[in-house]
């Protein structure tokens, strides 16, 4: 899609992070908006910082809102029904909405389990399903679904997250070569470190009493995150304009899907001596 100005785009996960720098950087290219989130407060904010910008743009462009839990398959199909009633069609449609459990297999309640797939994965396939057909019957469409670049590697204690994106990747993946014949593209991305919100409201299992705690874990996101929201909008929104099929975000996605490709196994023990020095380094005190 090289052009968005005056087309419909819905996304999820909209209340922040890279839902909300994705609402912004699609309403300064012209677009008119459905964002959706379950938080709505953050919802509300998006909308008015979309509405900032198309103001100081000089644009008028329509910004609906929907509250909408992805893991309720009947809300998503509401929600694509009412952004066409609203809009009048749709031609975007960016599955964003994520959520992360951190914690051992051993530690994991099946409780987390189920709220982690039934957003990252099974919100994924509703949004798509949903939207499918109103997509089809546009005269261009393309779907956009994010996935990480930890649905490349597997990292210990993320093994949900993992799976939940290991799930979206294939899922994606299927879905654009089903599409090929069609009008509707179809795009996977895969963030590196982008600095949102994820870990901070994350549920967390710490393994012992010597583990990070949720608070030191967000830092060290933080601190190891190499792009801004805005930034990987922008990474992200330039790869759906060139119709890629798989948009790595950040240097640290490259570098990663590169060294799965040359290391498929041997990266694992790379990543084993990696933790074990940052946790080495964690244990030090000054003066060491």
């Amino acid at each position: 899609m090289r052009n968005f100005d005056q087309r419909v785009a819905a996304i999820t996960g909209a209340g922040s992070g890279m839902g909300r720098a994705l609402a912004l950087g699609l309403a300064a290219r012209g677009a008119h908006l459905a964002i959706s989130d379950v938080d709505a407060a953050g919802l509300d904010g998006t909308r008015a910082q979309v509405e900032a910008e198309l103001s100081r743009l000089g644009l008028s462009r329509r910004c609906t809102t929907h509250r909408l839990d992805v893991a309720d398959r009947d809300a998503v199909y509401r929600f694509a029904d009412e952004v066409v009633a609203a809009h009048g069609g749709v031609h975007l449609v960016f599955n964003n909405a994520g959520v992360s459990v951190t914690g051992d297999v051993q530690q994991l309640e099946y409780g987390d389990m189920h709220w982690l797939m039934d957003i990252n994965f099974w919100g994924v396939v509703h949004g798509s399903k949903a939207f499918l057909p109103h997509l089809l019957q546009a005269d261009e469409g393309h779907i956009v679904n994010t996935a990480s670049v930890f649905g490349l590697i597997s990292v210990p204690s993320q093994s949900l997250y993992n799976a939940s994106k290991f799930a979206v990747k294939g899922f994606t993946d299927a879905l654009h070569q089903e599409l090929a014949e069609t009008h509707v593209r179809v795009s996977c991305v895969l963030p590196g470190g982008v600095k949102t919100n994820i870990v901070k409201t994350s549920r967390y299992v710490a393994t012992d009493n010597e583990a990070m705690t949720r608070e030191e874990l967000a830092t060290r996101f933080e601190a190891l995150a190499g792009r801004t929201p805005a930034q990987a909008a922008e990474e992200i929104l330039s790869g759906v304009a060139r119709d890629r099929p798989r948009i790595l975000v950040g240097r640290d996605a490259r570098f990663i899907s590169a060294m799965v490709r040359l290391l498929p196994v041997r990266y694992m023990r790379l990543m084993k001596w990696a933790m074990a020095r940052g946790e080495a380094r964690r244990g030090q005190t000054p003066g060491d």
